[in-house]
């Protein structure tokens, strides 16, 4: 028997009963969490009464304090006895968000967005698999404009790039929503090395991260609090040059938008990008924040026209466009060796234009450009083959001399309009004669992979487009249903 009297059984709530059991066993709340596993932040709050305590909680309690029962008992007692307006900390499957931080990065073209989520299972039920969302919108404000652009150029889980972890474990995922301008996301506590569920009790940090281009994302960035949450904190990362401001706003489902109650801080990092951060704690459920920015060093206003989806971003590189007469016309050849000069700053030009192109896009296959896409009409092309190493192929006054009789069909993009995919079939050996500077000629041979590079290369030196290539009642498809982005073509 026990000669500890017991606690009062009229105890107001089960934060006092915890309170008075935490303080006759001498310990701090960083030791009792620390006992429990459980952060000394959510025992501050069980005790001051903002968060309701899961079961398991009171239960690990119990056992640790040794309270004889009675921090059970008022732990069942607590529903009744919760304070008006107090949060309950039972979100969705009886999560809490400890932690909850937001950084976005912006390099001029496109924003990455990185968060970092500590969560604990305060339920009774293993929790296998946590659902985020991904929302943008180019025009706030104007649903029709907004409505136009996604239907055009909708966001697309392949341009997203998601990726996610939990405690550095790598995650599944799985689509619950796809919408033009929407997803909602299920990340699944699951890999190709098995299942690790939350169990109760347990807390774990998720990160996951994607990407959008500037095309899609307007200069807003809002946070929404669905699940109990004790910190909330974004920080925004932008290039000095664009001088930006920021500013923000919150709103609750009983007020109007009102400014930020905690102040956004700036500071300029050693390498020149402006941070601004903001934070907060103790959020109420279903509140909303929402910081937007302007760049006074741009005029974003003038630069909209050509923001940067597929094509747009091969125009602002200064690829001629489909429509400009110079991609019909047959190249004119080279005199060499008496015009190797002329031929030399030629080439010059479409590594250059190679190089600014391979800014804007990934390419997994390789990649080829011709004279006259960047408005030269001359008969000369670039082709890089696939893998990093490789080295560029040049080639002047090419011309196909054979063709082997094996054709297969493979999707092929165009930078004059890479907005689509078209599926197209070419041989897969070509034996192509072409000049060096010198005048000598020679013939290589290519096959594959390279072989369809350099015949789509040589098309455009003699006015042809790829879907000139494809077959009676086949059309190409919009980027976004093309699955193959970043892949290299595949051959049996």
């Amino acid at each position: 028997m026990s000669g500890e009297p017991s606690a009062p059984r009229e105890t107001a709530s089960f934060g006092d009963a915890l309170a008075l059991w935490r303080t006759r066993r001498r310990m701090s709340k960083r030791a009792l969490a620390q006992a429990m596993g459980f952060d000394p932040s959510y025992v501050s709050h069980i005790e001051s009464g903002r968060h309701h305590a899961s079961a398991d909680f009171a239960r690990k309690a119990e056992q640790v304090l040794s309270a004889g029962g009675d921090l059970w008992q008022a732990w069942q007692a607590a529903p009744s006895a919760t304070p008006a307006g107090a949060v309950t900390a039972r979100g969705p499957a009886g999560l809490v968000v400890e932690f909850d931080h937001a950084e976005l990065r912006y390099d001029g073209h496109t924003y990455t967005a990185a968060m970092s989520r500590t969560i604990v299972n305060t339920g009774p039920d293993p929790v296998t698999r946590y659902l985020i969302r991904i929302s943008v919108d180019r025009h706030p404000g104007d649903p029709e404009a907004s409505n136009r652009l996604y239907r055009r150029h909708p966001l697309t889980f392949d341009d997203l790039g998601l990726s996610a972890s939990c405690d550095g474990e790598p995650m599944t995922w799985q689509p619950k929503l796809d919408r033009d301008s929407f997803k909602e996301v299920w990340l699944c506590f699951d890999n190709d090395r098995g299942r690790f569920p939350l169990y109760p009790g347990q807390r774990a940090t998720l990160r996951y991260s994607y990407r959008v281009s500037d095309a899609q994302w307007g200069q807003w960035f809002q946070r929404a609090v669905r699940l109990p949450t004790l910190n909330l904190s974004v920080r925004l990362v932008f290039p000095g040059e664009l001088a930006a401001t920021v500013w923000g706003t919150e709103t609750s489902t009983t007020a109007e938008a009102v400014t930020l109650r905690t102040r956004i801080t700036h500071r300029q990092h050693d390498d020149g990008q402006d941070v601004f951060d903001w934070a907060t704690t103790d959020p109420p459920l279903n509140a909303r924040y929402r910081l937007e920015w302007r760049f006074r060093g741009r005029d974003d206003q003038a630069r909209a026209p050509e923001l940067r989806l597929a094509s747009d971003r091969m125009k602002a590189a200064g690829i001629v466009q489909q429509g400009d007469p110079v991609l019909t016309q047959v190249a004119e050849p080279f005199g060499l060796p008496a015009e190797a000069g002329q031929a030399a700053e030629v080439i010059d030009a479409l590594l250059t234009a190679m190089q600014r192109v391979r800014e804007h896009h990934v390419f997994g296959k390789g990649m080829g450009l011709a004279a006259p896409q960047i408005g030269i009409p001359r008969a000369a092309a670039i082709v890089q083959p696939p893998g990093d190493d490789a080295e560029p192929l040049t080639l002047l006054n090419p011309r196909i001399v054979a063709e082997d009789g094996d054709v297969d069909e493979q999707y092929e993009g165009c930078l004059s309009f890479f907005d689509v995919r078209g599926l197209v079939p070419r041989t897969r050996r070509v034996e192509v004669e072409h000049t060096a500077m010198d005048g000598a000629r020679t013939i290589t041979v290519f096959t594959d992979a390279l072989a369809r590079l350099v015949g789509h290369e040589i098309d455009h030196l003699y006015g042809r487009l790829y879907t000139d290539r494809m077959r009676p009642g086949v059309q190409p498809i919009p980027v976004e249903e093309y699955r193959g982005t970043g892949q290299t073509w595949t051959y049996q």
